[in-house]
């Protein structure tokens, strides 16, 4: 089994780049979110990801292996998307912002649910019951801060069609005089 190891430690270490990363990024993910519930949903979830770093450490140590990073390019273009997401931001009004913001956010939850997904089935492959264990509490971490985005995002996306309805309706009746 040691092809179906090495492939969950590489999968780890990509997977701790991509933490390390995502803990470096939420500050400034926080700062963009206008939205009280947005700005406390990317708090937790930067407590969340420091802890999931140190469960990842834990995978390491349970399978014999030093906690090397391997550079995830993956989550550094994601990050490099919500980066011009934030940026384009600053120009828009703030539901829109937070709108988009959610979804870049997502993007990157997206992502990491599929690399627990994947390492958690490569574990309990090799027998490696509690590593599964600490990687399937991630992975319930992950899908349960993609949902609160989603929640989130539900009556923001609500208000900007109201908002939207609105505006075309002042115009149309300005149209008619």
């Amino acid at each position: 089994m040691p092809l179906v190891k090495d492939l969950l430690v590489e999968e780890l270490r990509d997977l701790l780049h991509a933490e390390n990363q995502l803990v470096a990024a939420l500050p400034k993910m926080i700062d963009a979110a206008n939205h009280p519930k947005l700005k406390e949903a990317f708090e937790k979830h930067l407590a969340q990801t420091t802890t999931q770093v140190e469960r990842l450490k834990e995978t390491f140590a349970l399978l014999g292996e030093e906690p090397h990073p391997r550079p995830c390019r993956a989550m550094k273009g994601l990050i490099e998307e919500g980066q011009e997401v934030m940026e384009e931001g600053k120009e828009m009004e703030e539901i829109g912002a937070d709108l988009a913001l959610i979804g870049a956010a997502q993007k990157v939850e997206h992502y990491e649910i599929s690399g627990y997904g994947t390492a958690k089935a490569l574990a309990r492959q090799i027998g490696a019951v509690d590593v599964a264990a600490l990687l399937s509490q991630t992975l319930g971490e992950e899908e349960s801060a993609d949902y609160l985005l989603t929640t989130i995002a539900k009556p923001l996306l609500q208000q900007a069609s109201l908002e939207e309805m609105n505006t075309q309706a002042r115009v149309a009746v300005q149209g008619k005089r």
